[in-house]
């Protein structure tokens, strides 16, 4: 059994990279991937221990992105997972990674300023001291509710975080396309993430994402989620085989922030991927050691 999507608190997950390379190997893992949003951070602070036990740990990483469209809304959140599977990119992708975490920086300094602005007592500081590695507003709605300004984490997205929240500062997110091709051009397979999450717009966005991505470097597609019914993934089963895209699937594990997500095994035990899925992706030369 394998786990291909992870979050370790170098982004917005709760547990530290060596305790989920220990974790996954109590739990049975064959295969890891740490997916931190933004950073390699994660991956290579569990490079070493993963090593020491015999884990095979997956480079990756998560982008948020946006689909520009001209004459309809931008697609917002569109999440591509980017699999190097031969072995870390180049630093020109990390130097990239880096300009997407300065962009998120200044956001944030706006929205810790804009908290103050209704009377909030929160600065940037505590919330990055919450956020290690890479703060964002899951942690500033832990602050605000360590504080007393909110109930729970998304009472803190309701009333100041959310995209109606009275704070809402939005993230200028890099585009779809453009993230794409920059993990292609690295070495690496661009994954389309838990698409089963357009809900009732999934049979209409998804398909079409899929067309306007394949061209600039989408090679698969997440297919097995904690968050994917039994009619989703036949559903992006039967998508990944008409336009012959890899299948990846992993628990979007986040430790505490997500206490219904079980490392591996998804919500309430919905996954069991197989190794043959991450030795399917080797075997088909995606993911190639970019130069």
């Amino acid at each position: 059994m394998i786990d291909l999507h992870t979050h370790s608190d170098q982004s917005d997950g709760s547990w530290t990279p060596a305790r989920l390379v220990a974790e996954a190997q109590k739990a049975g893992l064959e295969a890891l991937a740490i997916t931190d949003h933004d950073t390699f951070g994660g991956y290579d602070m569990a490079a070493g221990p993963a090593r020491d036990r015999g884990l095979d740990l997956v480079c990756a990483v998560e982008v948020g992105t946006v689909f520009a469209r001209r004459d309809r809304p931008s697609i917002r959140h569109v999440h591509l997972l980017g699999y190097f599977l031969h072995g870390p990119p180049a630093g020109e992708f990390r130097a990239w990674l880096r300009t997407i975490q300065e962009g998120r920086r200044s956001r944030n300094f706006l929205l810790a300023e804009r908290l103050r602005s209704l009377g909030l007592e929160v600065s940037l500081e505590e919330a990055e001291a919450i956020g290690r590695g890479l703060t964002g507003r899951p942690h500033f709605a832990r602050l605000l509710v360590q504080k007393g300004h909110a109930a729970n984490v998304q009472d803190a997205f309701d009333r100041y975080l959310g995209p109606t929240g009275k704070a809402c500062v939005p993230r200028r997110a890099p585009a779809s396309v453009e993230a794409a091709a920059r993990i292609r051009a690295a070495g690496g397979l661009a994954v389309l993430a838990h698409p089963g999450r357009w809900g009732a717009n999934q049979a209409e966005v998804v398909p079409f994402l899929v067309r306007e991505l394949i061209g600039p470097g989408l090679g698969g597609i997440e297919v097995y989620h904690s968050d994917h019914s039994s009619e989703d993934v036949r559903s992006l089963l039967g998508l990944a085989q008409s336009y012959g895209l890899a299948v990846t699937g992993g628990s979007d594990f986040h430790g505490e922030a997500k206490p219904g997500v079980a490392l591996g095994t998804g919500l309430a035990g919905n996954l069991s991927i197989p190794r043959e899925v991450l030795d399917r992706l080797r075997a088909s030369g995606e993911g190639a050691r970019g130069g």
